[in-house]
């Protein structure tokens, strides 16, 4: 059911809008916009706004981890307590995928593990980034602290956090068929503590058929994963990397294909019900 929202807007994120409700809370609106390499794109995709929302409070509800969700209204609306952010995207990688091969091939980080795209990494690798409207890039555990953006303690205790609910997630998953290749989580403080927040659905990760798994190849993925792949090959991505090197404007992204949207609408749909045994 389509709830609309209330409250005072605030701002767009990529995916949310998002409006103040009162001092302790806010509330999110989840749409079905799709973003890809930090630009949201002209495409939307059915259904995904009530995917993210509703996979999130699955998993907000599940995971036993201290969070920052109150309820949700209708299909895509979610109320949270109020926090401030900790500007760290936290991920966690189990496999070689994504920009962790890139940097891997460029020598930009060493890892104990030969080069090959999708091998499983010997254990889940912490590899956190900025939390960035432009870019997010790579940052490590000791700038995250000296820069003040977290605490030593508080540092310990979200790593320690993202890799178990990595851990839980990854074994939801492998009963149910799938493969949870990577994670971003982001958390906030509230009340002098550190709370899980924002959303955990398929733009936070990747997710890959277990029986179509093979390492050396590009996977077949149950997230975003396909549009980042269309944009690659299609050279907007290229584009958008000379773009940004040379401080240009960013490029307008194209039109993703019907077909495109429809199988990840589809995908998303079919993650979320496999994953909570829940019809949409």
């Amino acid at each position: 059911m389509e709830v609309k929202p209330r409250g005072t807007f605030l701002r767009s994120g990529k995916v949310k809008d998002i409006y103040e409700l009162d001092a302790n809370r806010l509330l999110f609106y989840f749409t079905d916009r799709v973003s890809a390499f930090d630009v949201i794109l002209p495409s939307t995709i059915p259904r995904k706004g009530e995917v993210l929302c509703k996979l999130s409070a699955f998993w907000f509800e599940t995971l036993g981890v201290p969070n920052h969700m109150v309820s949700v209204e209708g299909s895509n609306i979610m109320v949270v307590n109020r926090m401030t952010m900790i500007p760290v995207e936290c991920v966690v990688r189990g496999y070689l995928y994504g920009s962790l091969h890139d940097r891997l091939l460029k020598g930009e980080v060493s890892l104990p593990t030969e080069k090959v795209l999708a091998a499983k990494l010997p254990e889940p690798y912490f590899d956190p980034t900025t939390k960035s409207e432009v870019k997010d890039e790579p940052i490590t555990e000791a700038e995250i602290v000296r820069e003040g953006r977290m605490t030593s303690a508080e540092m310990r205790g979200v790593k320690d956090s993202t890799l178990s609910i990595y851990a839980k997630m990854g074994e939801r998953a492998i009963e149910h068929g799938f493969i949870l290749a990577d994670l971003k989580l982001e958390f906030g403080r509230r009340d002098g503590r550190v709370l899980l927040g924002d959303s955990i659905g398929p733009d936070e990760f990747r997710m890959w058929p277990a029986d179509r798994y093979a390492p050396g190849k590009t996977q077949d993925s149950y997230d975003k994963q396909p549009v980042r792949d269309w944009l690659t090959k299609a050279g907007y991505k290229e584009k958008l990397d000379r773009a940004r090197k040379s401080g240009e404007p960013t490029p307008t992204p194209p039109l993703l294909p019907a077909e495109l949207v429809s199988l990840v609408s589809d995908r998303y749909v079919h993650i979320y019900e496999v994953l909570t045994g829940r019809k949409l």
